[in-house]
């Protein structure tokens, strides 16, 4: 087999599977584990893919700005912000991260339920204007603009004083193996702080982010209190994630 019908193969597989493991494709194909570790590293220096011990993952497709995400997937993210609202009580202190899916979870909250709510979205605070009855906390920081959050040490020095009830987390990727990942190394860092800090912690996730994986890692699958996906992912899929404990929560 020439070397770029290998490497083809692999990117099938990975679309397919969500992971090519070096030592299979070795023997499947009659060539040696150094060659195909050989096509897999020159396919990660072109971005093609992940390299992880003995193979490789699937890379998450480069996330578009902010503007072009509200447009995306709008029915899919209704759906996950309704399920998300029931997982909220009144009275409780919810931390919402940034992003699309955030922001659709907002204009469901019940305009009457009194809460709290903490953000470092500029964008989120915004959202919640016509809700009279949430007291709003929006931390400072740099702003990261892709994500139009608030990062670096003054983000991080507010977060070490809260502990919020709930927190609805957004990663750009979900792998059942490699977990949550995003894009930013201090956006990472915000919200993995987050986590570690609040009582609970839900992540909506579209269909399109499962099984691949971004640069840089907030979180393992079981430190998630519950992973949103809409009903139409394949049972196959899932089962990766609850095997590694993860509380399915179907929209």
């Amino acid at each position: 087999m020439l070397t770029e019908q290998r490497r083809r193969q692999i990117l099938d597989m990975l679309k397919r599977d969500g992971r090519a493991v070096a030592g299979e494709l070795a023997r499947l194909w009659g060539v040696s584990e150094d060659t195909i570790r050989r096509d897999m590293r020159d396919m990660a220096s072109a971005g093609l893919l992940k390299r992880v011990h003995g193979g490789a993952l699937p890379v998450a497709a480069p996330l578009p700005g902010l503007s072009v995400r509200r447009g995306l997937a709008t029915e899919e993210k209704r759906r996950l912000a309704v399920a998300a609202v029931q997982l909220i009580a009144p009275e409780q202190v919810i931390f919402l991260d940034g992003g699309t899916t955030t922001a659709e979870i907002v204009r469901h909250i019940p305009r009457d339920m009194a809460l709290t709510v903490i953000t470092h979205a500029p964008t989120i605070a915004a959202e919640l204007e016509a809700h009279g009855a949430v007291d709003v906390v929006l931390i400072g920081g740099r702003i990261y603009k892709h994500s139009m959050v608030s990062v670096g040490p003054t983000a991080l020095a507010a977060i070490e004083r809260l502990r919020p009830d709930v927190f609805f987390l957004g990663a750009t990727a979900a792998h059942a193996s490699d977990g949550l990942t995003t894009g930013d190394f201090e956006e990472a860092a915000i919200k993995r702080r987050i986590l570690e800090r609040s009582l609970a912690t839900y992540c909506p996730l579209t269909l399109d982010k499962l099984d691949s994986v971004s640069p840089f890692g907030i979180a393992a699958i079981p430190e998630l209190t519950g992973m949103i996906v809409v009903s139409e992912a394949e049972d196959t899929v899932l089962e990766g994630y609850r095997s590694r404990g993860a509380n399915v929560i179907l929209a």
